[in-house]
């Protein structure tokens, strides 16, 4: 693991001390006041640990570390003083969530013991975020190609939903982006209890009628039923059951459920409206002019749009098929079967499934795609 850390002091020579201390042990960076301090965090981060004094000019440590804990909430942090405080110490931890609060002047062997105790709850911590991240991924793949399998309809609408999803939460930088992809993996796995026929004639464009809508609607409450007993998904069940919630009715909820729902609705809807045969110009302008939709995330599917334009169309045949081309129309087996829909972005396991449906009922092809110019 790279052992990086950040000190930030007002005082040159202080800063200038902790490197000729520190420098052969750890990767050093300093920053001259906490705005500097941000700065670092945002533009060279992350930093495994940040050890920060309290009294600074223009914000104390105290602030400067409860925001370092918004933009770097793995970041374990460290605070250091000449003010034997008290009451400062307590504001501290309870603000801050500060690992440790030292007194200067503070002995080079006390620091680096604290240092490296602060490196191993670093470890602790991003350790068990990324098996638990990895862990739920690849067990939600495989849920994921099981409804492949069972319904191909919804999965196809799965992939282009993650892609969407994917795409807003990388363009607004938002925090946990794995949760939401897992949400928009599981988004549609209540479509299991519903008949395929159904989903085929939604798929199609086609008007439903009311009781038809509430057996459609009734797919998010059997997802989230499934997704609560799985540990650790309970989230991400909300966000599954509240995907048709428009901001208003989001109002109260936490927040992250309520950016993964609306991140959901924005792209569901989207994707329908593509699917009755709007234009996308025309599908996202009246996305601008509904207050039920977070703007953010619909002027970052018009960025989308803007990439998908600079794609060329081809005609391919399934040999010649990659991973990241879209499909420009929908991909049928020779009996008829929907095996893609349009807007699907293509994947491995993609591929391999065309494959063996080729060595069975066969493929349509050649089969029309997106291509990014290089």
């Amino acid at each position: 693991m790279l052992k990086r850390i950040l000190f930030v002091d007002d005082e040159p020579n202080v800063l200038q001390a902790f490197e000729r201390q520190f420098r052969k042990q750890f990767e050093i960076h300093t920053a001259v006041g906490p705005a500097p301090g941000l700065t670092a965090v945002a533009e060279n981060g992350p930093f495994s640990v940040i050890v920060s004094d309290l009294r600074m000019p223009g914000m104390d440590g105290i602030e400067f570390l409860t925001r370092v804990r918004q933009m770097a909430p793995d970041t374990v942090r460290v605070m250091l003083t000449g003010q034997a405080d008290l009451g400062a110490s307590i504001a501290a931890v309870n603000h801050g969530n500060i690992f440790q609060f030292l007194t200067k002047p503070c002995p080079s062997e006390t620091l680096a013991r604290v240092l490296d105790s602060a490196f191993e709850q670093y470890r602790l911590v991003t350790a068990e975020r990324e098996l638990l991240e990895q862990t739920l991924r690849g067990s939600i793949g495989v849920m994921s190609e099981i409804l492949g399998l069972v319904n191909p309809i919804a999965f196809s609408r799965t992939v282009r939903i993650r892609r969407y999803v994917g795409h807003m939460a990388q363009k607004l930088n938002l925090a946990d982006q794995w949760q939401f992809d897992l949400a928009a993996m599981l988004c549609q796995i209540g479509c299991v209890a519903v008949p395929e026929e159904l989903l085929e004639k939604f798929d199609g464009g086609k008007l439903l009628d009311a009781a038809e809508r509430e057996i459609l609607s009734t797919q998010k409450r059997v997802g989230h039923d499934l997704l609560t007993h799985i540990p650790r998904l309970e989230g991400i069940a909300e966000m599954v059951a509240n995907q048709e919630a428009t901001c208003q009715e989001l109002a109260g909820v936490p927040k992250a459920i309520a950016v993964g729902a609306q991140l959901l609705k924005v792209a569901l809807d989207f994707d329908g409206m593509m699917r009755t045969g709007g234009s996308v110009d025309d599908v996202l302008s009246s996305m601008r002019s509904r207050k039920e939709y977070n703007q953010a995330f619909v002027a970052a599917l018009d960025d989308l749009h803007a990439q998908d334009a600079m794609r060329t169309a081809r005609l391919v045949s399934l040999t010649q098929l990659k991973t990241q081309m879209i499909t420009n129309c929908d991909v049928r087996s020779r009996n008829g079967l929907l095996l893609l829909a349009k807007g699907q972005e293509i994947q491995d396991s993609t591929i391999l499934r065309l494959k063996s449906f080729a060595l069975t009922v066969g493929v349509v092809e050649p089969i029309s795609v997106l291509v990014a110019h290089r």
